[in-house]
């Protein structure tokens, strides 16, 4: 059987064209991070397995779920946010909804020639040790950077930085970042 990432693969790529020929690209990407967050761990989809639930009872509680966390296109008032969790339940891929929104994201972000980062350092980050790893990486990678730092007290030097599929480990010269290079 294929891996959740493949099966959301056409889904994502249909709502994205959907979305973005619509000019709802915010909208979707906001509703389909509702139901990646509800979905993810797997409570939801165990609960609605159950075989004594029609796809209507699962649609409606889905959208009633979906509408009291604020989704807008998949809370039940939109027409095409309908059917497409409707095919999502009649082939039963309800399960792939949090690939689809990360896929549906890096659909966004690809067309917004944006590029989510996350720094990850021994130590905070002062504002412009952020701004120059953001600039740096802008320059490399030739999109704009969304940058977030988090921190890890294990690492003993260094940042890791996460770019979509791509890593970098960066050097650091004592506790900052002066002079840092990719490795």
């Amino acid at each position: 059987m294929a891996d959740h990432n493949t099966i959301a693969r056409p889904y994502a790529q249909a709502v994205f064209e959907l979305a973005h020929e619509s000019g709802d690209l915010e909208a979707w990407a906001g509703s389909l991070e509702i139901a990646r967050a509800l979905l993810e761990d797997g409570r939801v989809v165990g609960y609605l397995a159950d075989p004594d639930f029609s796809d209507t009872q699962r649609a409606e509680f889905l959208t009633g779920l979906f509408a009291d966390a604020g989704s807008d296109k998949l809370g039940g008032e939109d027409t095409k946010g309908n059917n497409f969790l409707k095919l999502l339940i009649e082939n039963d891929r309800v399960a792939v909804l949090p690939q689809i929104a990360e896929r549906f994201s890096d659909l966004k972000a690809n067309v917004e020639n944006l590029v989510d980062v996350v720094v990850t350092s021994a130590c905070p980050l002062s504002d412009d040790q952020q701004q120059a790893i953001a600039a740096a990486l802008r320059d490399r990678l030739g999109r704009e950077v969304k940058l977030e730092s988090e921190i890890d007290e294990n690492l003993i030097g260094g940042a890791v930085i996460k770019a979509a599929a791509t890593s970098s480990l960066m050097g650091l010269c004592g506790r900052g970042l002066k002079g840092w290079q990719t490795h």
